[in-house]
């Protein structure tokens, strides 16, 4: 399930999946030169669109045999982030960090200090409200109104914010952020 607004569906070497327009939209903004996290990567749309870019990148899944192609050109990392004592951000800073589809409130809490200064997050998950489209619908995994500015404010700047209903693919109630670390 994804829930950026994105009409086609053309295969990006990852299922079919296209990357999410407000990633491909922001991505951009990522600095150049440092290492780029691309968190509970999935099928790897998102990896293939910041290599492509020019990022050196860290993929970390608790499965990662959809992007076994990418071994040659990324750092990555199996792991369950949700497991306990898992710690693969432990000590690492990054210039940009990417997340779609995924909500765990211990790391999402965590994101904003592995951000190196300058550093930017793109993250974009499903939002309270989104039950009603399907799933998810268990409010563990919905994030509550304002929940994304809320883990980002202090350190953080907010460069682009919503709280939508998008239509495309399919129906689902979203959020999504893009904010930068202050040096």
């Amino acid at each position: 399930m994804t829930c950026q607004e994105n009409p086609a569906a053309e295969d990006h070497g990852n299922g079919g999946t296209p990357p999410s327009l407000w990633v491909v939209r922001f991505a951009p903004a990522i600095p150049k030169g440092g290492q780029v996290l691309d968190l509970a990567c999935g099928g790897g749309r998102h990896a293939r669109l910041l290599l492509a870019a020019g990022h050196s990148l860290l993929a970390i899944d608790r499965d990662t045999s959809k992007i076994k192609d990418l071994e040659e050109q990324c750092e990555i990392v199996t792991a369950d982030l949700e497991a306990p004592g898992s710690d693969p951000l432990a000590g690492r800073h990054f210039t940009g960090i990417v997340v779609t589809n995924y909500l765990h409130r211990p790391l999402l809490a965590r994101l904003p200090a592995a951000l190196e200064p300058g550093g930017i997050l793109i993250y974009e998950t499903f939002a309270l409200g989104n039950e009603r489209f399907g799933k998810p619908s268990n409010p563990d995994f919905l994030l509550k109104p304002g929940e994304l500015l809320d883990a980002v404010e202090g350190p953080l700047r907010v460069r682009a914010y919503e709280d939508l209903i998008v239509e495309r693919p399919k129906p689902a109630a979203v959020q999504r952020l893009v904010a930068e670390k202050m040096a």
